[in-house]
């Protein structure tokens, strides 16, 4: 293992001394709505569920029952976010305002993140009008790692690059879509992308009042997929080591957060996320 990779092991998420307050909150939502008498269901659809690789981690509501829209679950942004929280902050850099994160920006970057292509469309909608009213105006800063696992900005090799990430403001719609590539799979954790929510477009390229922080799971039958292209060879070792039961992000539940997936490795993949904020 390069000694990147095992850092990012043992740091990755801030340890369990940081995560254990968020699972905490969240297994105790959990429980309370196991306990009401209105089942609780989340804000993806039948579609997307099905199109997904994985059974749904919650049973289904009744048609008759009243459905209530969950908040999309609160996670650790990790040690690579690049949003100043931990010393770096590319959301003040002109040009992190972009869909194709592909490619680094600035004068001081040049380089192409390569993997196969994934389109990323993610709907942030009101939770508290039950899902049914998008954010118009609001921001998402989203970043992943490369094929090879690695993280711009932080991990060796590609500390003067940028690239896989970037901010979109929601459309009338709520959505934000970015051209990205399929994220390798590192030590430890499950394929992911990260993203955080901001208010307003205005706040977040200057880092500021952060609405949510989250965390997008790939399903793993397109994973196996990929992970057999050219590039992606390491992945295929660390993701069998793994399942999203077993992540330390994804274990306490990933209804809310496993993307629909389609497509193919020769046209790429769109996957997409309703997030409830």
């Amino acid at each position: 293992m390069n000694v990147h990779r095992e850092a990012e092991v043992h740091e990755h998420d801030r340890g369990l001394s940081y995560d254990l307050p968020l699972l905490a909150r969240r297994r105790m939502v959990r429980l309370l709505a196991g306990m009401s008498l209105v089942p609780l269901a989340g804000c993806t659809s039948a579609e997307e569920t099905s199109a997904s690789s994985s059974p749904s981690s919650s049973s289904p509501s009744s048609a008759s029952s009243p459905v209530q829209c969950e908040t999309i679950p609160e996670e650790t942004e990790g040690p690579f976010p690049g949003d100043g929280s931990n010393g770096v902050n590319v959301l003040r850099e002109s040009g992190v305002v972009r869909s194709d994160i592909t490619k680094s920006f600035g004068d001081s970057a040049g380089g192409t993140a390569e993997g196969v292509p994934m389109t990323l469309t993610l709907t942030v909608v009101d939770a508290a009008s039950g899902c049914g009213t998008p954010k118009k105006g609001a921001a998402v800063y989203i970043w992943q790692c490369d094929r090879e696992g690695r993280y711009s900005l932080y991990n060796d090799g590609v500390t003067d690059e940028n690239y896989l990430r970037g901010v979109q403001e929601a459309d009338d719609e709520g959505q934000v879509t970015f051209k990205s590539i399929f994220p390798g799979c590192y030590p430890g954790r499950w394929p992911h992308v990260h993203f955080e929510v901001y208010g307003s477009l205005a706040d977040a390229t200057a880092a500021r009042s952060i609405t949510n922080t989250s965390q997008l799971a790939l399903p793993k039958d397109v994973s196996d997929r990929v992970y057999a292209t050219d590039g992606y060879g390491e992945s295929v070792r660390n993701l069998s080591e793994l399942s999203l039961e077993s992540d330390m992000v994804f274990s306490d539940g990933y209804n809310q957060q496993l993307a629909a997936v389609t497509g193919s490795v020769e046209r790429g993949y769109t996957a997409t996320l309703t997030v409830p904020v």
